[in-house]
């Protein structure tokens, strides 16, 4: 009974017999064989082309070299080809040399001949090292005793030093503008002016009239640290620099200048600002 059941079934038929057979598998086993045969003709017809197109290519580049033939050339038959020149610009020549300058003429110079009348003088020729050496150069030649030495004895050394030279001192009255250690007021740069900013008062003038700038004072500041001398370089007039004047006059007293090791009177520049807020 089982032999008659799968009679005239592929082998395919039996394994998907109780399977899905339209899931792809049973269509793929079932045209395997098919596919496989038309891949191996095409393949043959396509390996078979290649082949064929090369061995054309081959008969056709050999068929091209039997047409070729030899020529001889005889090279003296050949007429020589005259190049063409290149036509460049070519500088222009240089100048001619210049002509050499004419000759002056000249006179050949001679001694002046001293006349008939004319007292010849005869130079007497210089005296030799030996005589110098043993004479005291002078106006005229003199016979006497030689001189034991032409040079006269050195001077004696000076003293020894025994203690270093002192530097000069500074002059009671000089005021100094640059100096070694300059002076200072206490506490700095940044509390002398906030002393002038809580010292100054505005003037009223100056308020009235809207005027603001800066007043320029010169002082000196003492060997003891006291102000001095106070002078107005540059001011903006309405009170501003008297005002400028009387704050610079009540300040504490500064740190001297010194200048080799001693307090010393320095001159001091500052400017005072006028702002109105």
């Amino acid at each position: 009974m089982e032999s008659n059941k799968y009679k005239g079934k592929s082998l395919d038929d039996m394994v998907f017999e109780e399977r899905n057979k339209t899931y792809g598998a049973f269509f793929l086993r079932s045209n395997y064989s098919k596919y496989l045969t038309k891949a191996l003709v095409i393949g043959t017809l396509i390996f078979t082309s290649l082949i064929g197109a090369a061995f054309a290519y081959s008969n056709a580049s050999k068929g091209d070299d039997s047409e070729l033939r030899a020529i001889e050339i005889d090279l003296a038959d050949l007429e020589e080809i005259e190049e063409p020149e290149d036509e460049l610009e070519l500088p222009p020549p240089p100048p001619p040399p210049e002509p050499p300058p004419p000759e002056i003429a000249q006179v050949k110079f001679l001694p002046p001949e001293p006349k008939a009348d004319e007292e010849v003088i005869i130079e007497e020729p210089p005296p030799k090292v030996e005589e110098v050496e043993k004479a005291v150069i002078s106006s005229k030649t003199v016979e006497g005793e030689d001189a034991i030495s032409n040079f006269a004895p050195p001077p004696p050394p000076p003293p020894a030093i025994t203690k270093p030279a002192g530097l000069g001192k500074a002059r009671e009255e000089e005021i100094f503008t640059t100096v070694e250690q300059q002076p200072e007021f206490p506490g700095g740069i940044a509390q002398m002016y906030r002393y002038i900013g809580e010292n100054m008062k505005y003037p009223s003038a100056a308020q009235r009239a809207n005027v603001s700038g800066k007043v320029f004072v010169k002082f000196v500041v003492e060997k003891d640290g006291s102000i001095g001398d106070i002078s107005i370089l540059k001011g903006i007039g309405f009170g501003c620099d008297e005002e400028a004047s009387r704050v610079i006059k009540s300040m504490p007293k500064w740190s001297p200048g010194r200048q080799n090791g001693r307090n010393v009177r320095v001159y001091f520049t500052m400017p005072i600002s006028f702002r109105l807020e």
